[in-house]
C-alpha cells in the first residue's frame, strides 16, 4: 500500500468515527415522548465524619463508675401502712367474754437511691422513696457498707424531690453538672440499688428532652424529664444519672413499663432544677417557689394557624390568674410565649422548669407572640398561693339576652350546640356561650378533647352569645381554615382550641 493510500484510509476512519460521534450525540438529544426527569433522591451533603474509639469509651465508662459509686447510697424506708378505713362506732352490744381489739398496722418496708451532695451528710433523693418515712424510720447504706439512721430535712411533691441528712463528714461528694447542655443522642449512666442490687452501673444514650409523662399529680407539678434508655427499674429512683465527665445530670425518677420493670424508657429530673430545690429545702426547710401566674398548654399546628403563626412554635397562654405576676406584667390569654429569659420554650416543662428555678422577687424576660407581632415583657414573680383562682374572661359584649332554646349540629366539626339559659350560665359561671350537647367519636372536636358540657364562648376571638352567633362565625370559613374556639372546659379551666374545618 502505498503511502497516500495509508493517509487516505486513516481519514476515511477519522471520518468515521467523526460521524458516529455527532449521530450518538444527536440521539441522546432527543428525549422519548414521556420521559420524566427524575429527582434527586436523598441529601447530598457528605456523611456526618463521626469517629467511634470503642475502647475510649470503655475507659470513659470504668472511671466514671470509680468517681460516682462511692457518692451513691442505699436507701431503706419503713413505713407504717394504714388500715384499712372502715366505719367504727364505738357504741356496740358485746357478749359478757368478748373482747374488741382494733387490729394494728403492719410495717412495711421500700427501697431506693441516693447521692450524697455535700460531705456533712445531706443526701438527694425522690419524695416517693422516702414518702412515709417522717411515721416510720430512714436508713441510708453508703457504699463502704456504713449504715445510718437518716432524718428527713424535707420533701417536695410537685418536683418529686426530698433530701435527707446523716451524721457523717468527710463524705464522697457528686459532681455537678449542668442538664440545660444536654443532647439527644449522648451517653449516660444511671446509678442505683434496682431491684436490690447494690451499687448497679447501666449505660445508655439521652434518648429525648423535655418529656412531660403525666406521673406528678399536682395543679402545680413540675415536668421535664430526661428521657434515657439506660436501664432503670425499681429502686433506681432517687440515683444519679451521669455524663462520660462524671456529672450528675438528672435524678432518675420514674419508668414508662407495661410490667413495672424495664422496657427502655426511664426519666430522670434535670440536675439544674433539682439543685435548686435541695438547695431552698437545706436553707429553708421547704421551697420556695416563685409563680408567673398562666395556664398553659403545647401549641398545635392547627391552633397555631388560628394565630396567625406559621409553623407551631412557643407555648399557648390559656389563661391568665388574676392578680399574677403574669397579669401584671401584661400577658393576656391568646399570648404565645416564645422565649423566657433568652431560652426557647416550646413545650410547658420547659417553661415550669425554667420558673421552678427561680424565687419569689426574681424577675423573668418573656419574648411574646401577640396578634402578628413579638415584643418582650417583663415579669416579677410572687408567692405561690394555694387559693388562686382563675382570671375569669373579659368581654365588652352585654350579657346574652334570653332567647328561645336553639340546638345546631356542626357535622364536620363534630359537635352539637345548644343555648344556654339562666340556669346554665348561673350553674357554669358563664355570661355568655353555648354548652357542647354532643361530641362525636373521633371527629376534629373529640380529638381535641373537647367533650359534652364544655361551654364555648368565643370564637375567633369574638364573644359567642347563642347558637346563631356561632353559625355565622363557621359559616364565613371555608374547607381548610381554622376556626379558633375558647372554652371553658368542664373542669372549670379555660383554653383556646383551634379546629380545622374538614
Amino acid at each position: 500500500m502505498t503511502k497516500k493510500q495509508i493517509i487516505g484510509a486513516i481519514a476515511l476512519v477519522l471520518a468515521g468515527m467523526l460521524f458516529g460521534i455527532i449521530l450518538v450525540s444527536g440521539l441522546n438529544a432527543v428525549k422519548p415522548t414521556g420521559a420524566i426527569d427524575v429527582p434527586v433522591i436523598g441529601s447530598q451533603d457528605k456523611p456526618t465524619n463521626t469517629k467511634f474509639d470503642i475502647l475510649s469509651t470503655q475507659n470513659a465508662f470504668v472511671q466514671v463508675a470509680k468517681e460516682v459509686v462511692p457518692t451513691v447510697v442505699s436507701i431503706k424506708v419503713v413505713t407504717k401502712s394504714e388500715s384499712q378505713s372502715r366505719p367504727f362506732d364505738f357504741f356496740h352490744f358485746f357478749g359478757p367474754d368478748f373482747e374488741f381489739k382494733i387490729p394494728e398496722p403492719s410495717p412495711q418496708e421500700g427501697m431506693g437511691s441516693g447521692v450524697i451532695i455535700t460531705k456533712d451528710g445531706y443526701i438527694l433523693t425522690n419524695n416517693h422513696v422516702v414518702e412515709g418515712g417522717e411515721k416510720g424510720s430512714i436508713t441510708v447504706t453508703l457504699w463502704d457498707g456504713r449504715e445510718f439512721k437518716a432524718k428527713l430535712i424535707g420533701r417536695d411533691k410537685l418536683t418529686d424531690l426530698a433530701v435527707l441528712k446523716i451524721d457523717a463528714n468527710d463524705l464522697p461528694v457528686a459532681r455537678f453538672g449542668n442538664s440545660d447542655e444536654l443532647q439527644v443522642g449522648q451517653w449516660v449512666l444511671a446509678v442505683g440499688n434496682p431491684l436490690g442490687l447494690n451499687l448497679t452501673v447501666t449505660a445508655g444514650i439521652v434518648s429525648a428532652l423535655s418529656r412531660n409523662i403525666g406521673i406528678i399529680r399536682e395543679s402545680y407539678g413540675v415536668e421535664n424529664f430526661i428521657q434515657t434508655d439506660a436501664a432503670i427499674n425499681p429502686g433506681n429512683s432517687g440515683g444519679p444519672l451521669v455524663n462520660l465527665n462524671g456529672e450528675v445530670v438528672g435524678i432518675n425518677t420514674a419508668i414508662a413499663s407495661r410490667t413495672g420493670y424495664y422496657q427502655g424508657y426511664g426519666f430522670a429530673i434535670p440536675i439544674n432544677l433539682a439543685r435548686k430545690v435541695a438547695e431552698d429545702i437545706i436553707k429553708y426547710g421547704k421551697v420556695r417557689r416563685g409563680v408567673l401566674g398562666v395556664q398553659i398548654s403545647k401549641l398545635d399546628e392547627a391552633t397555631a394557624k388560628g394565630l396567625g403563626l406559621d409553623k407551631p412554635k412557643g407555648i399557648i397562654v390559656q389563661d391568665v390568674i388574676s392578680g399574677s405576676a403574669a397579669e401584671e406584667a401584661g400577658v393576656k390569654a391568646g399570648d404565645v410565649i416564645l422565649e423566657c429569659d433568652g431560652k426557647e420554650v416550646n413545650t410547658p416543662g420547659e417553661l415550669q422548669e425554667i420558673i421552678a428555678r427561680k424565687r419569689p422577687g426574681d424577675k423573668v424576660n418573656l419574648k411574646i407572640y401577640r396578634d402578628g407581632k413579638t415584643f418582650e415583657l417583663t415579669a416579677t414573680l410572687k408567692p405561690r398561693k394555694e387559693d388562686e383562682e382563675v382570671a375569669k374572661a373579659e368581654d365588652n359584649e352585654p350579657p346574652a339576652k334570653e332567647i328561645e332554646p336553639g340546638v345546631v349540629s356542626f357535622d364536620k366539626l363534630g359537635i352539637t350546640v345548644a343555648n344556654l339559659d339562666e340556669e346554665a350560665r348561673n350553674k357554669y359561671k358563664v355570661k355568655n356561650g353555648v354548652i357542647i350537647t354532643k361530641v362525636d367519636a373521633f371527629s376534629e372536636a373529640y380529638d381535641k378533647d373537647i367533650r359534652e358540657n364544655d361551654i364555648i364562648i368565643e370564637a375567633d376571638r369574638k364573644p359567642v352569645r347563642n347558637v346563631d352567633d356561632l353559625k355565622k362565625i363557621v359559616q364565613s370559613h371555608k374547607s381548610g381554615d381554622v376556626i379558633l374556639l375558647r372554652i371553658k372546659a368542664r373542669d372549670g379551666n379555660n383554653r383556646y382550641v383551634g379546629l380545622r374545618i374538614p
